[in-house]
């Protein structure tokens, strides 16, 4: 199974919702993305499901480890422009499913942001890297995010509490998915890649151990700019997109 080639991205985005399991995920996978759409004008949120306490590579105090990766990526978010970032309650590093409360939560995030787009985990698993972009909170994150906008959000008869709570219904128009099989769509992210350099270090309990991460960044980014056809130098990262309308 895999996606169906991507639709054109749509031209008018005002707001962008990212919406992924841990703190780290959307810099990892897209921080020069979401640097571009800032400096384009566009607004971009974050939602995160969990606050990593699964996360980590030293002897950091488990308890104290939720408090540290939120604060990591408030400045990882920082330091593209992004300024709103929220954080669900009740759902842990390790344990998230595609469940029915994740979805009203984040049915519920959709109804308070009202995003044209949405950024987000892929819900289908890379067989041949099942490390990394398949890691269970994240498709359960994508799976979760695709049934909120459709058909959650936008039915003003799913979810009555919600109504009652003053949150309209939202038509997301367009998903943008992350790490998935066969990504089609690449954005140039060349002019950005310092950007999200500085993200990726602000996730210190992340990324300190790693001895070449500048390199490594490098050479992911460049093979998917190389199979976009784009000229050598140049760094991407790549997308399936798929219209919701």
């Amino acid at each position: 199974m895999s996606f169906p080639p991507s639709a054109p991205p749509i031209e008018d985005v005002k707001k962008v919702l990212c919406v992924f399991a841990h703190p780290d995920d959307v810099d990892f996978g897209s921080a020069a993305t979401v640097a571009r759409w800032v400096a384009e004008g566009i607004e971009v949120a974050y939602v995160l499901v969990t606050r990593g306490d699964a996360g980590g590579f030293d002897n950091t105090p488990r308890g104290e480890m939720p408090g540290l990766r939120e604060a990591e990526q408030r400045a990882a978010a920082a330091a593209l422009g992004v300024t709103q970032v929220e954080f669900l309650e009740g759902y842990f590093d390790g344990k998230v499913t595609p469940s029915l409360e994740l979805r009203r939560d984040l049915v519920a995030a959709i109804r308070r942001h009202r995003p044209d787009r949405i950024l987000t985990s892929s819900p289908l698993r890379r067989w041949e890297r099942i490390s990394g972009p398949s890691h269970p909170d994240h498709l359960a994150v994508g799976e979760a995010l695709t049934c909120a906008v459709y058909p959650d959000a936008r039915n003003e008869f799913a979810l009555p509490e919600l109504l009652a709570a003053g949150l309209e219904p939202w038509v997301v128009r367009e998903i943008w998915y992350s790490g998935g099989p066969n990504p089609d769509h690449a954005v140039d992210a060349t002019d950005y890649f310092d950007r999200k350099l500085a993200a990726l270090n602000a996730h210190a309990s992340q990324t300190r151990h790693m001895e070449d991460l500048e390199g490594m960044l490098r050479g992911w980014m460049g093979t998917t700019a190389q199979a976009a056809g784009m000229p050598e130098g140049q760094v991407a990262e790549a997308y399936t997109i798929i219209r919701t309308e």
